[in-house]
């Protein structure tokens, strides 16, 4: 029997690591070591998955409501927290409607497929999310990929695309996020809006990893855009510290994801806990605005102390701090020394990178105890 995972190099092979939780909610403890880690590495970004009032309001939807929904949406699924949460969002967000789905994957598929078909050109950042680029093949539209952040590669592409279409039948989609989870960047979407309306195209950004941390109180940097944004994508998975994801947008377009969109009819709904955390951290975001301002300050502290020590300055300003490695091995390497020395973050290979440019992925918490950046900074010295 050929074994399809052979020619894959040692280096760059993938393996489960089970993680049990930390004495501290911002530790994870490794079962096989018993060793006790600061968590650098996952999405928690706001500390909130083990927050109190996020695991009351998970504990009391379970005894209510039960631990699954029990059925899709549009048969026995939507209880009356899934509406509530919807309404929240759409007013926090600022726009007409919100739908929820059991996850980010397949909520970029079903916004993608509800913006384009095979008449369709879809413009992304080359360093799009993969459920995005899933998204644009199940849709059956024609690709382009413009560079990274690069708004003159963009309106290049847009302003050839309008040329060579004498009589359009549907409008050219522009992708893109708003915090590129394994870049640390953002771009400039007030630019990317106004090239969008210059040339007449649709615009879905990615706020998967901006809610929560970027924006006005967090509401990400599509807040106050308004067209050409066809839909904005979110998840509970990330600063919410729960589960789940869901896409905003106007009357006509969330009334036709609701009507078409099989990612959203065909699966079983958002489990109440799930939805009732989703509840209370957006509670907790909204009455406490300044958290996502003070993160991305105490990030800007650590990318200042990291480049003192020697390091290419991460780019960005949020609280993903790339440390660009280069060599799969080495990055690697690295990973096991800050393990030693108490620390856990997680090399990043291609091919969720390009390739060359392994590295390893900071990311800041806003619960970190005082005194990890020194012992971050202690670790990275011992070379």
């Amino acid at each position: 029997m050929r074994d399809h995972a052979s020619p894959i190099p040692p280096a760059r092979r993938r393996r489960l690591r089970s993680w049990s939780s930390g004495q501290e909610p911002w530790q994870l403890q490794d079962p096989a070591g018993r060793q006790q880690l600061l968590d650098l590495a996952s999405n928690d970004y706001l500390g909130l998955s083990r927050h109190p009032d996020v695991l009351a309001a998970a504990t009391e939807a379970m005894a209510s409501d039960g631990v699954g929904a029990g059925g899709s949406r549009l048969i026995t699924g939507t209880r009356p927290r899934h509406l509530e949460l919807e309404e929240a969002l759409a007013a926090w967000l600022g726009r007409d409607r919100v739908l929820l789905f059991p996850s980010g994957f397949q909520a970029n598929i079903a916004a993608v497929t509800a913006l384009s078909d095979r008449h369709t050109t879809v413009l992304v950042d080359r360093l799009i999310h993969h459920s995005l680029l899933t998204g644009v093949r199940t849709s059956g539209a024609r690709l382009q990929r413009f560079a990274h952040n690069d708004l003159k590669d963009l309106d290049q592409r847009l302003q050839r695309l309008k040329a060579a279409t004498t009589q359009p039948t549907t409008p050219p989609l522009v992708v893109t996020e708003s915090l590129f989870s394994m870049e640390g960047t953002s771009p400039d979407l007030n630019g990317i809006a106004d090239l969008c309306a210059h040339h007449g195209a649709q615009l879905l950004v990615d706020e998967a990893h901006g809610l929560g941390v970027l924006g006005p109180g967090g509401c990400g940097l599509c807040h106050g855009l308004q067209q050409p944004v066809a839909l904005v994508c979110g998840t509970f998975g990330k600063a919410f510290g729960s589960g789940g994801a869901f896409l905003a947008g106007d009357h006509t377009t969330m009334e036709r994801l609701l009507q078409t969109s099989g990612a959203f009819r065909y699966t079983t709904a958002l489990a109440p806990p799930l939805v009732a955390a989703a509840q209370a951290a957006l509670h907790l975001i909204q009455t406490n605005p300044t958290w996502g301002t003070e993160l991305s300050q105490r990030s800007k502290r650590w990318r200042t102390a990291l480049t003192k020590q020697g390091w290419a300055e991460p780019p960005g300003r949020g609280p993903v701090l790339p440390l660009l490695i280069g060599d799969d091995q080495d990055a690697l390497d690295l990973q096991q020394r800050l393990e030693k020395a108490g620390l856990l973050s997680v090399a990043i290979r291609p091919p969720t990178v390009p390739e060359g440019t392994a590295r390893l992925r900071l990311v800041l918490r806003r619960d970190l105890p005082d005194g990890t950046l020194e012992q971050l900074l202690t670790a990275l010295c011992a070379r």
